[in-house]
């Protein structure tokens, strides 16, 4: 799980590092080495769109509503019948039917008629508007007293009033919701066309990694790739098992460029240091151009990571502790996920909270901490994770959220409003007794 230079225990290792690239820089660089290509597609049923990204514009065909309808439940009129009627001066006009909702009216209107309507049923020709029910009162001669004083299209959604047929309702790139799903049952779409999901391939390296439920003397679990494959689900993308290597050239080479050939993004943990063990970079590097493009990011944990591009795809070492590797996943996977599908995720929410003690950070790198946000009487706190070296995983368990330090910040003190990038509700003190 660690690499050879992460065993002595620091929360931050590669110290031997000659230069840190900033975490934005260092998603440029990779960003501008990906080929510009679009994603490969597949046609789904517009019912299993959810979280996909659309691959084309969304265009309506139709309009929608496709008719005039009624808005409200009365009296569908002429307009200009109802002019000067009040509650003192109502006018009367003469009932021929009723339309309910589903049907096509039978009637028209003409001068001096009206008919009984539902909310969403079609309006009859000739009728322009609609009486409110309130307003009305059934005459025992077959006439419908009105109190009141409508004009054209009052109380009528108009057809095209929701979606106008040639206009596009989703634009390429959109990640459907929920609603979109409606609205593409709505405009009659049965199939969507949307990007293929991405395909990435997860491999730990590390002689001291087993996989398995019984301990074995001297290893330690695997955490990083069942964390890792989680994440990836979570972006909507679809994990690729590349297993566990030991520290061997040539099996860690082997199962990078299987990685390569079958992935559209590949996550190497481990072995991307500066100790004389850490062979990751320089294997990416013999695998193709431009190869490592950054290699040491400021940021704090997580300086080990490094970012490449082989074969027109991204490579990603990520440290072997397993905070580091999952912050680090964090912070550039989604981006390149974004960019590789065209699209944009909902950025993590964000609250701000009153700091219970003073936090660091360290010049000249993006610090991230993990911090437990929790609703008081008082308002919201953020308390810091006291134990939160690189190898404790219970410090991102037990926490819900990041603070994130800039590289310009020398840290917040105690009772400073800070902001918080949550990944779990926040936690709540029971104030029933």
């Amino acid at each position: 799980m660690a690499s050879h230079s992460e065993h002595s225990g620091h929360d931050v290792c590669g110290t031997g590092f000659k230069h840190l690239t900033p975490v934005r820089e260092a998603l440029g660089i990779v960003v501008k080495n990906l080929p510009k290509k679009s994603p490969a597609v597949e046609t789904i049923p517009a019912t299993s769109a959810l979280g996909r990204v659309l691959a084309a514009d969304v265009v309506s065909g139709v309009d929608v509503p496709s008719f005039d309808r009624a808005a409200m439940d009365g009296y569908a009129v002429t307009a200009e019948d109802t002019y000067g009627a009040s509650v003192t001066a109502p006018v009367f006009l003469r009932n021929v039917g009723s339309v309910p909702i589903g049907v096509p009216p039978n009637v028209h209107l003409a001068k001096g008629q009206t008919v009984a309507i539902v909310t969403g049923a079609q309006m009859p020709q000739g009728a322009n508007a609609v009486v409110m029910v309130e307003h009305s009162k059934q005459r025992s001669d077959g006439t419908v007293e009105l109190s009141d004083e409508v004009h054209p299209i009052e109380n009528v959604s108009r057809m095209g009033e929701d979606v106008r047929r040639g206009v596009v309702v989703l634009k390429k790139g959109t990640m459907a919701l929920p609603q979109d799903l409606g609205m593409l049952t709505y405009l009659g779409i049965h199939e969507v066309t949307v990007a293929r999901r991405l395909r990435v391939g997860i491999l730990s390296t590390g002689n001291e990694l087993h996989e398995g439920s019984e301990p074995e003397p001297s290893k330690i679990p695997d955490v990083n790739r069942p964390s890792l494959k989680g994440a990836v689900q979570q972006l909507g993308c679809e994990p690729f098992d590349l297993g566990i290597v030991p520290d061997d050239r040539d099996k860690i080479r082997n199962a990078l460029a299987r990685g390569i050939e079958k992935c559209d993004v590949v996550l190497v943990t481990a072995g991307t240091s500066v100790g004389p063990g850490d062979m990751v970079p320089e294997i990416i590097d013999s695998l193709g151009k431009p190869g490592m493009l950054v290699h040491g990011v400021a940021m704090r944990p997580s300086m080990p990571a490094g970012l490449a591009v082989v074969e027109g795809k991204p490579v990603v070492s990520l440290p072997g502790y397993p905070v580091s590797a999952y912050i680090a996943f964090l912070e550039f996977v989604p981006p390149l996920v974004e960019h590789m599908l065209g699209t944009r995720f909902l950025p993590r929410p964000t609250v701000k909270a009153n700091l219970t003690r003073r936090v660091t950070g360290v010049l000249g790198s993006r610090t991230y901490l993990r911090v437990t946000v929790r609703s008081t009487e008082e308002g919201l706190v953020v308390e810091p994770v006291r134990t939160s070296g690189a190898g404790i995983l219970s410090s991102l368990v037990q926490a819900n959220g990041f603070i994130i330090v800039p590289e310009n910040v020398e840290g917040y003190e105690e009772g400073q409003l800070v902001e918080v990038e949550l990944f779990r509700p926040l936690e709540k003190e029971n104030l029933v007794e």
